[in-house]
């Protein structure tokens, strides 16, 4: 028993897709067999090493839903370098320039944009609004999202964004110099955040340029996050630090990032650009996993 599989990745965060539009997957309605599988799949030395694996599935208001799973096997509503390669993938088998995607936190319009003196296509998403308020991120209690105080010792406060999953963006003057798998194992797990949180390290370069670190919720430190990318433009504009059109430098490559929003102005979309890749495709062989069984 086999199924088919596409490995691809956006900047280095990589995904497995399996497909799951036209056929049932191995132990879908089985929870606690389906979250063991997520696991395994993810695993770098025993599958075949991913930091999330998307499944798709039909959509009667959109071309694909996107169900996302991170490595740890939670179920997330969002994950903008994913919905590049969703994009990408039906674009590719349609014959389609444009496409929309279907996830938890709304239906992401996508578009193939082409990057001066790149040879392949970029893929452009409206990452949608962007959630400012405490109870929408959310937070544990009624705080200013602007000027998070979390506890850590000689970090400055960070800005809290929900771009379809929470996440605060710490501004420091060399993300190089901050224990990122540190700061971010004890942040995801603050009491601030009852959902846990990605945490992003920013950098400002310029008024145009942001580099960035990323640990994220339930993966750890990761090449590249979109939607860390696109909160972090939301709070560097939140803080006047730069102006509405931004290159974000991550470990794994560069994402274009727009956004027209201000603090007291928030309701646009955010816009990002970037890569999407195929790595190979494959044949899964299904594990036997045995119900866990009460002693």
């Amino acid at each position: 028993m086999g199924i088919s599989f596409r490995k691809m990745h956006g900047l280095g965060n990589d995904f497995v897709l399996l497909d799951g539009r036209g056929q049932s997957l191995p132990y879908e309605h089985r929870p606690n067999l389906w979250t063991r599988w997520m696991i395994h799949l993810a695993d770098r030395r025993k599958g075949v090493g991913c930091d999330q694996i998307i499944i798709l599935r039909q959509s009667h208001d959109a071309d694909v839903f996107m169900q996302i799973f991170n490595a740890d096997g939670s179920e997330v509503a969002a994950c903008g370098n994913a919905t590049r390669c969703v994009a990408w993938r039906l674009m590719q088998e349609r014959g389609l320039s444009e496409v929309s995607v279907k996830t938890k936190a709304g239906i992401l319009q996508c578009y193939q944009q082409h990057i001066e003196g790149n040879a392949m296509p970029f893929i452009c998403v409206n990452m949608g609004l962007p959630e400012l308020m405490w109870d929408k991120i959310p937070m544990a209690h009624d705080v200013d999202t602007c000027d998070i105080a979390h506890g850590i010792v000689g970090l400055p406060s960070g800005v809290a964004v929900n771009m379809g999953n929470p996440h605060i963006v710490i501004f420091v003057e060399d993300v190089h110099a901050v224990p990122l798998q540190e700061v971010g194992a004890l942040l995801e797990y603050s009491p601030l955040f009852p959902e846990r949180v990605n945490v992003t390290l920013a950098q400002c370069e310029d008024r145009d340029h942001i580099k960035i670190k990323t640990w994220e919720r339930g993966v750890g430190e990761t090449l590249a996050c979109g939607t860390a990318a696109c909160a972090t433009m939301v709070a560097a504009r939140r803080r006047s630090l730069i102006d509405d059109s931004v290159r974000i430098d991550l470990p794994g490559g560069t994402l274009w990032v727009e956004w027209q929003g201000t603090e007291t102005n928030p309701a646009h979309p955010v816009w990002m650009t970037g890569e999407a890749k195929t790595v190979y495709e494959g044949i899964l062989t299904i594990p036997y996993l045995e119900e866990d069984r009460m002693a």
